[in-house]
């Protein structure tokens, strides 16, 4: 990972750098707080905290960006028979707390740990009480089968994390959003990182400068 070229003290001004100054892999910053008005003045700039636990916060603006235009969406043919079986049942905020936490505690392979620390946890729990932050719950027979949390500026939506107990109940939990969000006039999820798994449901990699020139007006409506 390049050094980052950017170091902010607890508490500093609520400023980021340029995103073109950011390294190859999309470290813009260190430093900062988690703040509900960093946060929010970060998403509408298209950039992200991300880090782990001992670490220092971490912000990065990725290029390109992995996004999920919502009519873009694409329900495989087994996916929508699982939806259409009533298998699954769906909440949105019902439980954000409970989401967060899963979505910190369930293994994932490949990855040693979580990026959720219990700052981040904190942080988006308190984003979620001013109504920025939204979780969708996939439930079967009363249990919290999968799920997902974002957060919401204007009409656009970053998505943060997910997971699942059972089979598809993440995937189902991304086609609920997607309806919802539709619903609210959003145009844009942001994936922040490529994943096989947000390939196959229709997003896609555009460069950073197209996804900043379309936040720049969706976070403003």
């Amino acid at each position: 990972m390049a050094a980052p070229l950017f170091w902010m003290p607890e508490g500093g001004p609520l400023w980021f750098p340029p995103v073109r100054e950011a390294s190859d892999d999309g470290l813009l910053m260190v430093g900062g707080d988690l703040s509900p008005e960093r946060l929010m003045y970060a998403y509408s700039r298209g950039i992200f905290p991300w880090y782990g636990e001992g670490s220092p916060i971490l912000w990065w603006s990725p290029d390109p960006r992995c996004v999920l235009f919502p009519e873009k969406l694409h329900v495989s043919g087994s996916l929508r028979r699982v939806l259409n079986s009533g298998r699954f049942t769906f909440t949105v905020d019902a439980c954000f707390c409970r989401v967060i936490r899963a979505c910190a505690a369930i293994p994932r392979p490949g990855q040693d740990g979580t990026w959720i620390v219990p700052d981040m946890m904190a942080a988006y729990e308190r984003l979620h009480e001013l109504g920025h932050a939204h979780s969708v719950e996939v439930w079967s027979n009363g249990e919290l089968a999968g799920g997902l949390y974002g957060v919401q500026c204007g009409r656009a939506f970053f998505g943060e994390s997910m997971f699942h107990v059972q089979p598809d109940a993440s995937k189902a939990a991304v086609v609920h959003l997607t309806a919802w969000l539709r619903e609210r006039g959003v145009e844009i999820v942001d994936c922040q990182q490529t994943t096989p798994h947000m390939l196959r449901l229709g997003a896609e990699e555009i460069p950073r400068a197209a996804f900043l020139a379309r936040l720049y007006r969706l976070c403003r409506e």
